[in-house]
């Protein structure tokens, strides 16, 4: 293993648990700057023959597999969606995972969690160089949902 991190927040009362759904909603509402890196690290990472977000979104048209934005979803349950994606530097997943749900009233907590398996210098050098904004683009997609404000339990 690479990196593994994981970052919290607490969902507020009346909020969704629908994992999926709460995936979809801060993939759907992150800050303008992260699209501008990823369109940087695309640019820079295409000229190695690494797959690129484009390439990813159209992997997913073509096969027909399960999707969540660019990544592949592995499986999916009641409280958890795990994404990731394989490539010839680094295998990774990601865990959206709902957690607290046992007695009314209880704080309830979204967890995003990552795991980076390295094949090669290669993709250790790429963990290297992403560990830092990664780390930042997680954090602020967290906070960008809580501020917009989740879906609720009617939207699940």
């Amino acid at each position: 293993m690479n990196l593994a991190d994981a970052y919290s927040i607490e969902l507020p009362t009346g909020a969704s648990t629908n994992p999926e759904l709460l995936a979809r909603f801060i993939f759907a509402h992150q800050a303008p700057w992260i699209g501008r890196l990823m369109t940087a690290r695309d640019a820079l990472v295409a000229s190695f023959g690494l797959k690129t977000a484009k390439h990813l979104a159209s992997a997913g048209e073509e096969s027909g597999a399960g999707r969540l934005g660019i990544f592949r979803i592995y499986s999916t349950s009641s409280t958890e969606v795990v994404l990731g994606e394989d490539d010839k530097h680094l295998d990774f997943r990601l865990s959206v995972l709902c957690s607290g749900r046992s007695s009314p009233g209880a704080p309830r907590h979204l967890t995003l969690s990552t795991v980076v398996h390295c094949h090669n210098r290669l993709g250790r050098l790429y963990i290297f160089l992403i560990a830092p904004f990664h780390r930042l683009v997680v954090q602020s997609s967290l906070r960008s949902a809580a501020r917009i404000g989740w879906p609720s339990t009617t939207e699940a």
